[in-house]
């Protein structure tokens, strides 16, 4: 392990902190912000239009089991390279007194320019899978330019090979990817050894059978138990690569299952900046993850001496959701974890050292998210400021808990908050467009640039309903700039690779990560917000490869996308 660790002074009342920070970002998130406002709304519900109609079923019935609360997959993903981002929507599934009036299948929505989508699951042979779906993770795991989709959930999990036709296969028993029976939930590829192979990491949650699950009710009425009832857990699974479409299970001597616990979110990035990927993995009621790549095939889980396992009071939140951004412009990864309402989604921001300090409170994320139930969660420059800002969608698991608390609903608002710069975030409801102001029951939530003008755009799922496609109306107008990462040497995604663009006096570091948010996956182009200012004249980017090379272009011009191919003699 790299780096240092700092002495950091003991919180002796997160009580009275958390009384105080509260009030403090309170006052801090009704001050005016320097920040121009915009008269319209930021994002525009275009479902509809877009000729979005499937329908999310989850399985929900008398019995209560808590699969049916926590599943809801959603990508953004080019699969005929054709340009444009297609949208993969992975269904849940029937549970024994939980059944659809029409066959569950996925779909697979492709992009047809014009702000319209045609509905080819069937077609792709992807609409269909055999077991209770819940999350979506894609990569190119065999460098043929072309995106693979793997499928989680239980008792199985799907691997679809990619044929470059417009058609997938699926090819999970040939992988040696079969779930066994596990209940899987989140994923994300990612290269842990740098050989330039895409390597999966996959969560599982806990025991789970639809004969001998728990039951729970209040008042007489059906209920979904607690975590708790499930089990303390299932180990983290890692699979290796092997180049030759199968994957090798090297879960025991990497040393990542170890670690048993009710794991739901994984996010894939180079933590401590030595050119390695590690992974930060968020847990149901069990403390959180770290796993810092040792660079020999091992995984060690510092965690806990970067404060992250657990709240300040010793308890682990039910984390869900993950990202990881800089959000204050040291050019380090920050991560956001959402939980559970009265728990406060977390910030984590990354000194250089451990531990990390958790600016929760300072940042104002907890008097804006105590009352939710954070699910998909990702950080995105809404209108191009070059300052990353924060998406989250959220939803309760309990219809009941509207009878016993005032203060909290089923359904609730997704929230749009808006960074300053130094890692202070407000809400921006009343700029952020009438979809802010509904309330639904959301759960993955992927984020990408479906009509290529440069903003980012965002797509949920919502439990027995209809997706939301959120189109951006406001980053276009700032100046910006994007690029697609070709790998050779590398992962051809380029997932794990650092993009550093420098103008002027102005630095902004971005990351190409696995995984993020949950059970979603997202476009793996980066996009460059410059500001509202005339675009600057000189524009370079650094690539720090995966692979370890390094890679800088001069001259870059704004407002427009640019692929970069690794080259094979780019210097380490």
């Amino acid at each position: 392990m790299p780096w240092n660790f700092r002495k950091k002074p003991t919180v002796l009342l997160f009580g009275l902190l958390t009384l105080a920070g509260l009030l403090i970002a309170a006052l801090r998130n009704t001050s005016g912000m320097s920040r121009p406002q915009v008269t319209s709304g930021i994002f525009t519900d275009v479902t509809e239009a877009a000729g979005i109609t499937w329908t999310h079923f989850n399985g929900e019935s008398p019995d209560a089991h808590l699969i049916e609360t926590k599943n809801g997959g959603v990508a953004f993903l080019d699969y005929d390279q054709d340009g444009m981002l297609d949208v993969f929507l992975l269904n849940g599934g029937e549970t024994p007194r939980g059944k659809s009036p029409t066959p569950v299948r996925n779909a697979l929505y492709r992009n047809l320019g014009n702000g319209k989508f045609e509905e080819v699951a069937a077609k792709a042979g992807v609409d269909r899978i055999s077991f209770f779906g819940i999350g979506v993770a894609v990569g190119d795991f065999d460098n043929d330019g072309y995106p693979d989709i793997l499928a989680t959930g239980y008792p199985e999990r799907a691997l679809f090979h990619n044929n470059r036709d417009g058609t997938f296969s699926e090819v999970t028993g040939k992988a040696g990817l079969k779930g066994l029976g596990r209940w899987s939930t989140g994923a994300a590829w990612f290269d842990y050894d740098r050989d330039g192979l895409l390597d999966l990491v996959i969560c599982h949650y806990g025991q789970m059978s639809f004969d001998s699950a728990p039951r729970c009710e209040f008042r007489g009425t059906p209920t979904y138990c607690a975590p708790r009832s499930y089990g303390e857990g299932a180990p983290l699974a890692l699979y290796h690569n092997k180049g030759d479409g199968t994957f090798a299970d090297v879960s025991n001597p990497s040393g990542v299952d170890k670690n048993i616990g009710r794991g739901l979110g994984a996010v894939a990035v180079d933590v401590d900046d030595d050119g390695w990927t590690d992974l930060f993995v968020t847990r149901d009621g069990s403390p959180n993850l770290l796993l810092m790549n040792q660079r020999n095939g091992t995984f060690r889980d510092f965690a806990m001496d970067a404060e992250v396992a657990y709240d300040p009071n010793g308890v682990a939140k039910a984390g869900m959701g993950i990202d990881a951004a800089d959000v204050n412009g040291d050019g380090r990864p920050d991560f956001v974890m959402t939980a559970f309402n009265s728990e406060y989604h977390s910030l984590f921001m990354n000194p250089g050292s451990f531990p990390f300090d958790d600016w929760t409170v300072s940042s104002g994320l907890g008097y804006l998210t105590m009352p939710f139930v954070g699910w998909g969660t990702h950080f995105l420059d809404y209108d191009n400021d070059g300052i990353m800002d924060l998406l989250i969608v959220s939803g309760h698991v309990n219809k009941i808990v509207e009878l016993t608390r005032s203060d909290v609903t089923y359904k609730e608002l997704p929230l749009l908050l808006r960074n300053d710069g130094k890692g202070s975030f407000r809400n921006a409801e009343d700029i952020a467009g009438p979809a802010f102001h509904a309330r639904y029951d959301a759960r993955g939530l992927a984020v990408g640039d479906y009509d290529n003008d440069g903003d980012v755009d965002a797509a949920f799922v919502r439990l027995q309903g209809t997706p939301v496609l959120l189109r951006n109306n406001v980053g276009q107008d700032s100046g910006w700039v994007g690029f697609q990462l070709v790998g050779t040497k590398s992962n051809r995604d380029a997932i794990g690779s650092k993009l550093t663009l420098r103008w002027g006096d102005r630095k902004l570091v971005r990351w190409i990560t696995g995984g993020a948010s949950i059970f979603s996956s997202h476009d793996h182009r980066v996009v460059f917000g410059l500001g509202a200012n005339p675009s600057p004249p000189a524009i370079s980017v650094e690539v720090q490869w995966s692979s370890g090379m390094t890679q800088t272009i001069d001259g870059i011009a704004p407002n427009r996308y640019h692929k970069i191919v690794e080259p094979l003699g780019a210097t380490q």
